[in-house]
């Protein structure tokens, strides 16, 4: 066989069933090699697409997605999807071609140095210059993308390295990396420490992150809330690791957090963070976070802990082996009195919006009420993505599928194109706005070209609406750049693709129209005409502590 055929036996060899790329002269060996693999390759419109449609599916399926491309602006258009899983911690093996060895180097046609350019967006690369490293090559990115913290390895391969002659891989190689071993069960006394805390706390609150969700510990989470009587909040990225409809739930915490969330962390004598980064968007300022707590901080990454935040007790490992052993040891306080502060919290500012009109918040909710139980929900970057970060009200871990850490705009339809590829059965849904799916729009080619059923709900206000809210608050309302004066017709878009289109204009239609749409046997677009002035509250203006929270006009 010749190197692209070890290639493709090497990925069987991995589990992967499902390839998203697009084809190019340096990769044209793989292209053949496919033709006689098991492996489905679905065919995207834009190398973007593929990288974010292998986050999406990785998220879905539980492991490393895969993507690939050809050489130069074939692996540069992949650049802002990696960058999106190494920001979000998603598993991924991205391949890409390579001018031939010998002409690395010298500028050939379409050489880009593509490991040069995502070594700090990725958690290892290879430039495979020798076809017998190839096999030990593609078991060690599988291992790296999915151990410890996962994310993005990339391997570059020459086009002579795929077409060379190579025996065949008789074993699988054993996976020995050198320095890399990812601490998995924690320090016994810390853990210790945290569960003394835990005791002795008056005023707890756990916060909730994405690495929760990728340690499957959501289980481990209700365990210690419901027998401890901790209030949970979550970030972005661990929305849906503990049940939104819970008693105990108090949402999102952060820029956009729910009010009574962000008071809680506030409030709090004890902070017990699991899987989470302590970002911007989810401290505020930081010297306010906080300021009464003591901190525990479990996480993977030795190097997340004390970066952003003052650390109290550390604990290095994975979050459902930490916390299982936190459970074992029953820290079982008595927290009625914080309790009743918290009802206070949510009595005083609940999540408001306005219901003399149509708004997205409204239709959000009616879709988290209709579909909670059984739907994946994908979000474009915007208003749209916060209002269902703050209304969908999620229950299962892994259900809100989104770009945190990054920020991508076109992140939404070609993530949701990967998560139903990887839930056929399932009902997807993605929630966008009419900037946003304007970014990756030719995804709706690769969605109809697969027959994937989504249900796509389009908030459609003729502008930049993120955008235009921080010039609201930082620009004296000057708006400038963000009026999408000409959007098409997405009524002709939707028959273009042939997509079923349903219309939302008043509010009394919202219920109908979306139980027609998601009846619908194919793909639909729902498109929701929406004001352009409204704005996502609860909002953090920058500089300030999360009590300082504006939660309307």
């Amino acid at each position: 066989m010749n190197g692209a055929q070890a290639l493709l036996k090497c990925l069987e060899e991995n589990g992967v069933e499902v390839i998203f790329g697009y084809p190019g002269g340096s990769v044209l060996p793989i292209y053949d090699a496919l033709l006689d693999s098991p492996i489905r390759h679905i065919l995207v419109r834009c190398e973007q697409g593929a990288a974010h449609a292998a986050n999406g599916y990785a998220r879905a399926a539980g492991k490393p997605g895969v993507c690939l491309a050809t050489s130069g602006p074939g692996a540069t258009n992949l650049v802002t999807g990696i960058a999106n899983a190494y920001m979000d911690s998603i598993p991924m093996v991205v391949i890409t071609g390579q001018v031939p060895t010998s002409m690395v180097g010298t500028d050939a046609f379409q050489e880009v140095d593509i490991t040069g350019i995502t070594m700090p967006i990725t958690k290892h690369n290879y430039l495979v210059k020798d076809k017998a490293d190839l096999p030990r090559v593609v078991f060690e990115a599988f291992h790296i993308a999915s151990t410890g913290r996962p994310g993005p390895v990339l391997i570059d391969i020459p086009k002579d390295v795929l077409s060379a002659e190579c025996e065949a891989c008789k074993e699988k190689p054993v996976v020995e990396i050198r320095g890399y071993r990812p601490n998995i069960k924690g320090h016994p006394s810390q853990i210790k420490n945290a569960a003394r805390l835990i005791q002795e706390s008056k005023r707890p609150v756990i916060l909730v992150g994405g690495g929760v969700i990728l340690a499957n510990a959501a289980p481990e989470i209700v365990e210690l809330a419901t027998s401890a009587q901790i209030p949970v909040a979550t970030t972005l990225m661990g929305i849906g690791a503990f049940p939104e409809t819970h008693p105990l739930s108090l949402g999102m915490v952060g820029m956009h957090g729910t009010p009574y969330a962000n008071r809680a962390v506030t409030k709090a004598d004890l902070l017990i963070g699991v899987g989470v980064r302590f970002g911007d968007r989810a401290t505020g300022n930081v010297s306010k976070f906080a300021r009464d707590a003591k901190i525990i901080h479990i996480d993977i990454d030795p190097a997340e802990i004390g970066k952003n935040a003052d650390i109290d007790v550390p604990i290095v490992g994975d979050a459902r082996l930490v916390l299982q052993q936190i459970n074992h040891l029953k820290p079982a306080p008595s927290h009625a009195e914080w309790l009743e502060k918290v009802e206070q919290f949510k009595a005083q500012h609940p999540l408001k919006y306005p219901k003399d009109c149509l708004t997205a918040q409204s239709v959000i909710e009616k879709v988290g009420h209709m579909t909670r139980d059984r739907a994946w929900v994908a979000t474009d970057v915007g208003q749209h993505q916060i209002w269902t970060a703050l209304h969908y009200k999620f229950d299962k871990p892994g259900r809100f599928i989104t770009s945190a850490g990054l920020g991508t705009m076109g992140y939404g339809l070609p993530a949701a194109n990967g998560l139903q590829t990887a839930r056929p059965d399932d009902l997807v849904i993605l929630i966008t706005g009419d900037g946003s799916i304007q970014m990756q729009m030719q995804e709706l080619g690769t969605a109809r070209q697969e027959n994937l059923p989504l249900k796509i709900i389009l908030f459609n206000n003729n502008a930049l609406g993120m955008v235009r809210q921080l010039q609201h608050f930082y620009c004296e309302k000057r708006y400038s750049g963000v009026k999408l004066t000409f959007n098409p017709s997405f009524e002709s878009i939707a028959a273009a693709y042939g997509i079923g289109y349903f219309p939302i204009t008043r509010p009394e239609d919202v219920e109908s129209t979306l139980q027609a749409a998601f009846a619908h046997p194919g793909m639909t677009l729902v498109e929701v005409r929406t004001d352009e002035n409204h704005i996502v509250y609860p909002t953090v203006l920058g500089g300030k502590g999360l009590d300082e929270i504006i939660v309307s006009e």
